[in-house]
């Protein structure tokens, strides 16, 4: 095979692996944005445990 025609082809396999990390990144995004939702739902909670509660009279 020719030196030119093997660069070629190691460059397309890198660039098609290059595609294949952004989809996969891509899909897991979504995930970041769970784990922060109940971040902050564990953070109220904890709010509203530490919060005192009043005394009735």
């Amino acid at each position: 095979m020719h030196t030119q025609t093997q660069l070629a082809q190691y460059r397309m396999t890198e660039l098609h692996t290059q595609a294949q990390a952004y989809r996969l990144a891509k899909e897991a995004k979504p995930e970041k944005e769970i784990r922060t939702r109940l971040g902050w739902a564990l953070v109220e909670v904890g709010l509203r445990l530490a919060t005192p509660v009043p005394a009735t009279p």
